[in-house]
């Protein structure tokens, strides 16, 4: 499969991000990047038939796979269950429930998942403008909309949701490579006869052992000078030896 950063079918789905990122992204989903970006869900959580099929039919025409929902409680249903889209768009003043009220229960239910919301809406209002924003949205776009707006607006939070999926693909790596990170550290208690250390199963145990289990580290044996001058007197005499007879042959 091609590499993300090496795709590039037009000025919109153009890769916007470094090699690195996009690598992290293929590996995270096993996916071009601008494959997932043609591939990207988004909610539209609109009761007017007219915008929601204008809605539907920009986002299509830009590579977004548009979810249609026509009230507030099946918008915040899609929002919540299994595969629910990370970018969201949502009119304030729908039946059963508003835009406001599903950004607050999304925001609450929502876990570490990734979400932007761009709220849809005809109050213009600076107070509106604010109190949408303090409800959980991201972003806000008045009615009647003009597209070329909303189609900015929808590709900055696009980006906004890949760099949250790159910093949720970097966690998992780091939290991967912790997993398997053991270190020493603390008071060991050591016997002073054996030698042997006292683990956290309160049995006693070999240092090298002792390293091995609770470390990265593979431990090589061999025979310090003095264990050779204490256990094995002959062995050190000849070695010796060599050593005087090499060292008068480089004189």
């Amino acid at each position: 499969m091609t590499p993300l950063c090496a795709i590039k079918r037009n000025d919109d789905l153009e890769c916007s991000t470094n090699p690195e990122n996009c690598c992290i992204l293929y590996k995270r989903y096993g996916k071009p990047r601008d494959e997932l970006v043609s591939m990207m869900k988004v909610l539209i959580a609109e009761d007017d038939p007219t915008t929601r099929v204008l809605l539907e039919s920009h986002l299509r025409k830009w590579g977004y796979e548009p979810i249609i929902t026509g009230d507030g409680i099946e918008a915040l249903e899609r929002l919540s269950g299994d595969g629910r889209p990370p970018l969201a768009i949502l009119d304030w003043m729908m039946p059963r429930l508003e835009g406001t009220d599903i950004c607050r229960r999304a925001r609450n239910g929502r876990g570490s998942g990734v979400l932007y919301i761009i709220l849809l809406t005809a109050k213009g209002k600076t107070s509106d403008i604010v109190t949408g924003l303090e409800a959980g949205a991201d972003d806000y776009i008045a009615k009647p909309f003009d597209h070329e707006e909303l189609r900015a607006r929808v590709k900055a939070g696009r980006r906004i949701v890949e760099l949250q999926s790159t910093l949720a693909a970097r966690i998992d790596q780091l939290q991967g490579a912790l997993a398997h990170i053991k270190t020493l550290q603390g008071i060991l208690p050591v016997c002073s006869h054996c030698r042997r250390i006292r683990s956290d199963r309160e049995s006693w145990e070999r240092i090298e052992q002792y390293i091995v289990n609770h470390s990265d580290a593979r431990l090589s044996h061999t025979l310090c000078p003095d264990c050779i001058e204490k256990h094995y007197p002959d062995y050190a005499a000849r070695r010796r030896e060599r050593l005087a007879g090499g060292n008068r042959r480089t004189r």
